[in-house]
């Protein structure tokens, strides 16, 4: 199987070359990734500067842009054949909840769905990422899974496994998204001119993370794999607003 492999820690990320490592041995892998760590970029496209890529020494290609850039040039112009599959990840972090709204590792997978591709996102649930195998490994299981049960035209998988050796983990489980109670965590400071500044801090608590959830599989040691629509509509909303927008 052909895959196109990205990520949005950048092209020197440790969980990149893990699973490249991992997936190389049984598939036809290109990794294309961005210079440089896109965290929180979500889905943005660089509309106003060139992209250019380059190879690397070890056979990977770097772009100048976001982790959908990436997928973009990769799949309109750069590959000489379409891959079959695109793969985001591993991420060092977790992508549960809220957090597919802003993450750059869904947003690469979302960009080859968008592309008419299936497509994976996957995270490892620590910062400090120690276990990466064991997400490499599930992910090696879940392609051969993809192969035999194809993904719906309008879906991805979201995936996240515990930062814990892979015997640890007591399985897979299909979960739906949890989510987070609203950050208020921003912080302001002063830079050294005497200005004020603003940073992110931390990201809000949970708020749903009953059974079912991404979070409740992963606080209980299970990978979480979470299938998500690209059609964002709330189709059961449409006839009740269309009978008060007519009024």
């Amino acid at each position: 199987m052909k895959i196109l492999l990205s990520n949005d820690d950048g092209v020197f990320a440790l969980g990149l070359n893990t699973l490249y490592q991992y997936l190389s041995q049984q598939h036809d892998v290109t990794v294309i990734a961005p210079d440089r760590n896109c965290s929180g970029m979500s889905n943005a496209l660089s509309l106003h500067s060139p992209l250019r890529i380059q190879k690397m020494d070890n056979g990977f290609y770097s772009v100048n842009g976001t982790p959908s850039d990436c997928v973009q040039v990769g799949i309109n112009c750069f590959l000489k054949e379409e891959p079959h599959l695109v793969i985001s990840g591993i991420n060092h972090g977790p992508n549960l909840g809220d957090d597919i709204i802003y993450s750059g590792t869904v947003a690469a997978a979302f960009e080859g769905r968008h592309m008419g591709l299936p497509a994976i996102a996957v995270s490892t649930c620590s910062k400090e990422v120690k276990h990466l195998e064991s997400a490499a490994q599930i992910v090696c299981d879940l392609v051969s899974k993809i192969q035999e049960h194809p993904l719906r035209p309008n879906e991805i998988l979201n995936v996240n496994v515990p930062d814990i050796p892979l015997a640890k983990i007591k399985g897979i489980k299909a979960t739906r998204s949890g989510r987070r109670h609203r950050a208020d965590t921003m912080i302001k400071d002063i830079d050294p001119f005497g200005k004020e500044i603003f940073w992110y801090g931390k990201i809000g608590m949970e708020s749903d993370a009953g059974e079912g959830t991404d979070f409740d599989a992963v606080n209980n040691n299970y990978c979480s794999v979470t299938p998500l629509s690209v059609d964002m509509t709330v189709h059961d909303h449409i006839e009740n607003m269309n009978s008060w927008l007519k009024d």
